[in-house]
C-alpha cells in the first residue's frame, strides 16, 4: 500500500559525518521545519550519523531510514551508489566501508604531498585522525577547509579552483571499487542499491549495465534533475524493473542545492515499492 502523505520523503541528505555542514541533530530539525516527514541520512562511505539520527527521529516526528552513499570508480570518474537498509548496522558492511575510507585517506595524502611540494603544507595526518573518530568520512572539502585555516587560500572555492578541483595542480585520480562491486556489497548486507543522480552523468549506458549487475533502483527525483530528465529516468526505471528513489542531496546552506530541502522527494507510492524491495532484501539475508 502507498505510504501515508505525512510530508516530503527525502532519501538523500548529508551530515558532518561526511561533507555536510549540519550535525545530525541540526539536519533533522531543519528537515522537519522544511516539511520533510521521512528522510534518509546518506553520508559518503559512512553510516556514522545514522544511530544519532534514529535516536532523534521521534522527537522531530520523523521517520528515518538508514542509508549511505558509496563512491565507486569507473574510468577514473566517481559513480555514486545509494544504499538503503532496514537495519542501522547492516551485516558485513563495516569492513567494506573501512576500505572505502582507506581509499579516501590515501588520495588525500597524495594531494597533501603535492600541496606541500609547492609550499602549501597542511597537517594531513592530524586531519585524518580527527575525521577517523566514530568512522566519519574525509573528502576534498575538508582538505580545502584546512587550506583556508592555514591561510593559503581565502575560501574553499578558491582551494578547488587553484588546487583541488578535477584536473587542477594537486588533483589525484580516485581509486576504488567498481560500481558493480558496490552494488554487490550493498546486496550482501541486505540493502537495496540505487544509482545516485544519473542525470548528471554523461554515461547513458551505465544504468542498464548496473541493472544487469543487480541494481535495485535509480534516483529519479533530484535537485539537479529537470522535468525531462525525471521523465526519461522514470521510463528507464519501469523498463528495467527498478524502483525510483530521490531526494534533495542537501549538504548545507552554502551548497547550490540548499533551497531544495523540503521541495524534492519521492512520491509515496514509489517509497512504498522501495520499502517492499528492502523487506525482501533483508529477508534473504536472514534466511542465509
Amino acid at each position: 500500500m502507498p505510504a501515508p502523505d505525512t510530508g516530503v520523503i527525502d532519501l538523500h541528505l548529508h551530515t558532518t559525518a561526511s561533507d555536510g555542514a549540519c550535525p545530525p541533530a541540526d539536519l533533522l530539525a531543519r528537515a522537519a521545519a522544511a516539511g520533510v516527514g521521512t528522510l534518509s541520512v546518506t553520508d559518503h562511505d559512512t553510516m556514522a550519523a545514522v544511530p544519532e539520527a534514529l535516536a532523534l527521529a521521534a522527537s522531530h516526528e520523523l521517520e528515518v531510514l538508514p542509508g549511505i552513499e558509496i563512491t565507486a570508480v569507473r574510468d577514473g570518474r566517481d559513480v555514486h551508489i545509494l544504499g538503503y537498509f532496514l537495519a542501522p548496522s547492516p551485516p558485513g558492511l563495516d569492513a567494506f566501508l573501512e576500505g572505502q575510507r582507506g581509499h579516501r585517506a590515501d588520495r588525500l595524502r597524495a594531494m597533501a604531498d603535492r600541496l606541500s611540494a609547492q609550499g602549501f603544507g597542511v597537517d594531513i595526518e592530524a586531519l585524518l585522525a580527527a575525521r577517523a573518530v566514530d568512522g566519519r568520512s574525509l573528502g576534498r572539502p575538508h582538505l580545502a577547509q584546512a587550506l583556508v585555516a592555514a591561510g593559503h587560500v581565502r575560501s574553499v572555492q578558491e582551494a578547488f579552483d587553484r588546487w583541488l578541483g578535477d584536473g587542477r595542480a594537486t588533483w589525484v585520480e580516485r581509486q576504488g571499487e567498481t560500481p558493480e562491486r558496490v552494488v554487490e556489497a550493498i546486496a550482501e548486507a541486505g540493502g537495496v542499491a540505487s544509482l545516485a543522480h544519473p542525470g548528471l552523468s554523461r554515461d547513458r549506458r551505465l544504468l542498464g549495465r548496473l541493472a544487469e549487475a543487480g541494481l535495485d533502483a535509480v534516483e529519479v527525483y533530484h535537485s539537479q534533475h529537470d522535468a525531462p530528465t525525471r521523465r526519461r529516468l522514470l521510463d528507464q526505471a519501469r523498463s528495467l524493473n527498478l524502483a525510483a528513489t530521490g531526494g534533495s542531496d542537501f549538504h548545507g546552506d552554502t551548497d547550490h542545492r540548499a533551497g531544495h530541502l523540503g521541495r524534492v522527494g519521492v512520491p509515496p507510492e514509489a517509497y512504498a515499492e522501495l520499502r517492499e524491495r528492502m523487506a525482501r532484501a533483508a529477508s534473504r539475508i536472514e534466511s542465509t
